[in-house]
């Protein structure tokens, strides 16, 4: 059995915040706002808890294209090599915001994801997701929740979220109704930015 927990945006209650780190760090899947839709997460460093977020996914680990949502650009450098100048300035004009960048990931990656090239990465322009991140000490690995109904692809209302993953996760936070529109996601490992998937966030920023 899972838990929901109400947390407001503009003002994040520290404490629910700590129980949802805890919940975290003791391996556990929480369901969290984000500037874009609902997503599901997991702390990086834990290796049973990424490997039931692939489970539920239904993909091995290694081939999984999870996104890592940090709370900043500061932390950058533990997963990606390192970027040139004009590759930072997008990063800065985007973030915090409805984007996910694909960048080349280093040595220093959880051996999970060793395999893997390159990397999503997240900073949402959200209060929640960003104190738990902060709090965390480290990255959420991260996924959106999908809607199995053909109309709607994103779940937007936290208490339907709930009863349909209560069995699957430790806890889902009901931070209000989330967007059904995803993070635009571009991949900066090549030559030129390229447009993945247009989503929420302009290409203003290129």
């Amino acid at each position: 059995m899972s838990e929901i927990i109400k947390i407001y945006e503009d003002k994040p209650s520290e404490a629910a915040i700590k129980k949802v780190v805890q919940v975290l760090k003791d391996g556990g899947l929480v369901i969290y706002p984000t500037d874009t839709v609902y997503g599901l997460g997991c702390d990086i460093t834990n290796s049973r808890a990424l490997e039931k977020l692939a489970k539920i996914k239904g993909i091995k680990l290694e081939k999984a294209n999870f996104s890592f949502v940090c709370s900043s650009l500061s932390n950058l450098s533990d997963y990606v090599k390192q970027i040139d100048t004009s590759t930072f300035k997008i990063l800065k004009r985007a973030l915090p915001g409805p984007y996910t960048f694909i960048l080349p990931g280093n040595n220093d990656l959880p051996k999970e994801f060793r395999k893997k090239k390159t990397v999503g990465i997240r900073v949402p322009a959200n209060n929640i997701a960003l104190q738990i991140v902060e709090m965390l000490g480290n990255p959420i690995v991260s996924t959106s929740i999908h809607d199995e109904d053909e109309v709607i692809e994103y779940s937007t209302d936290p208490e339907l979220i709930f009863e349909k993953w209560n069995n699957k996760v430790d806890l889902v936070i009901d931070g209000g109704y989330g967007d059904n529109v995803a993070s635009t996601i571009i991949d900066l490992t090549g030559y030129e930015p390229e447009v993945i998937r247009e989503g929420k966030g302009s290409l203003d920023v290129l």
